[in-house]
């Protein structure tokens, strides 16, 4: 169920913000060139024992947004007894993050001694989630954390990224 609920929120939050797949420019001939930037991949390059650290369940690892690969991202979920983790990286910048319309209350964290940008996505699932977007050479990582809509007395979701995060930043990409 917490899957079905991280899909539905992706779908949201990869949906809104932006439509630019990748860079592109005129070359030199004056033709115009499209180039994908090459993105880390969450599910290939976080191992299982990293996972596990983290708090969640390596068996449960869905990529894409319910199974589906969602152009110009890279996205793995997995789910913990009490939220799901999602982790996303694209070429977008924290600054598009910051101006699109539902991304609220975003303020400076540090975390595992990284800077990122932390903010609440508006609507059903602002009570149960917090995201912190990270800059990075290809882009942004982001680290997702929602709580299972179906638990009560949980800590706040951030509490639970921040405990993630420690163990996950360090492997993200400069």
């Amino acid at each position: 169920m917490t899957t079905l609920i991280v899909a539905g929120v992706a779908v949201v939050g990869v949906a809104g913000c932006g439509g630019s797949e990748g860079s592109s420019g005129t070359g030199s001939s004056g033709v115009s060139t499209s180039a994908k930037p090459v993105l880390w991949d969450p599910c290939a390059e976080i191992s299982d024992e990293v996972l596990t650290a983290a708090g969640v369940d390596p068996g449960t690892e869905e990529s894409g947004v319910g199974g589906h690969a969602q152009s110009g991202w890279e996205i793995c979920a997995w789910d913990a007894p009490d939220y799901s983790l999602t982790v996303y990286t694209t070429d977008k910048t924290v600054e598009e993050f910051e101006q699109k319309s539902g991304n609220v209350d975003f303020q400076d964290v540090t975390i595992a001694g990284r800077q990122g940008r932390q903010f609440k996505v508006e609507g059903a699932s602002k009570d149960l989630g917090c995201d912190v977007v990270f800059p990075a050479a290809q882009g942004v990582v982001q680290l997702e954390i929602l709580n299972s809509p179906l638990e009560t007395g949980l800590e706040d979701p951030c509490v639970y990224l921040a405990r993630v995060g420690e163990v996950l930043v360090p492997i993200f990409p400069n």
